[in-house]
């Protein structure tokens, strides 16, 4: 049998949370220094639990739990900071975010630089008036400390820098190849590409061809898994953008 362990005051934010029994709820909380954690939270649903307010994504806390295998007990949490503020699109690509590490990172696997990354996220997400900016960001950094780096400042093959007028396809496996078309989901002109890896994303072209070839990157690596967030967030925009019926759209 595992031994028991036991850890107190660990930084910590809840990625997502569902109801276990008829009282409790299952969290998954990502932690500094032990990684993402599994644990059951007893008798947190309850209308007269004192970690009703608490138990929430977004909210740094200060996570104590035991656990003998995957999933540990919940034994205390307190705030340590502020709820982050967060409407609309923000709140949104938080949940996004929250999904990126739910996905990627495997339990119990220390990555003390990934959970510095994502406080660093909210507490832009919080602030900024360019939310895509500060993800398209993340997610570059996000893969770098997956040890999945996009390669944008190099041809595959000659290891050459690219040549800012030459058009360039990226591959998942190989990276910037030189091609003679202009055309395709992940053409790119080299100018564009060094533009991305110099996360120049106040220039809404390269911002819009940045989540362009980030959304095509990540789908690859969640090998088909769907992203509920980037979904209702893509839905949204639709929604905005579409006429009402009955009416002409405004020529901007």
């Amino acid at each position: 049998m595992s031994a028991q362990r036991r850890v107190q005051q660990q930084p910590g934010y809840i990625l997502h949370h569902r109801p276990f029994r008829d009282s409790s709820q299952i969290l998954e909380i990502v932690t500094r220094d032990h990684g993402k954690i599994a644990v059951v939270a007893r008798g947190s649903r309850g209308s007269k639990s004192r970690l009703a307010g608490v138990l929430r994504p977004f909210l740094p806390l200060r996570v104590s739990w035991v656990a003998k295998s995957d999933l540990g007990t919940l034994t205390g949490a307190e705030a340590a900071g502020l709820p982050a503020g967060m409407v609309g699109d923000a709140m949104l690509s938080a949940y996004y975010v929250n999904e990126l590490l739910l996905h990627f990172l495997h339990r119990d696997d220390p990555q003390p630089e990934i959970f510095a990354l994502y406080e660093e996220v909210i507490r832009a997400l919080v602030s900024t008036d360019n939310v895509a900016a500060s993800l398209r960001s993340f997610e570059l950094e996000f893969l770098r400390l997956l040890g999945y780096a996009v390669n944008l400042s190099r041809e595959f093959g000659s290891l050459d820098p690219l040549d800012s007028e030459q058009n360039y396809e990226f591959r998942m496996e190989q990276g910037a190849v030189a091609v003679e078309r202009s055309e395709g989901p992940l053409v790119f002109t080299g100018a564009t590409l060094t533009a991305i890896s110099a996360q120049r994303f106040g220039d809404p072209d390269i911002l819009r061809a940045a989540n362009r070839l980030l959304r095509e990157i990540i789908d690859f690596h969640l090998g088909g898994k769907e992203l509920k967030s980037r979904k209702v967030l893509m839905e949204l925009h639709r929604g905005r953008l579409a006429p009402s019926k009955g009416r002409k759209r405004n020529s901007d």
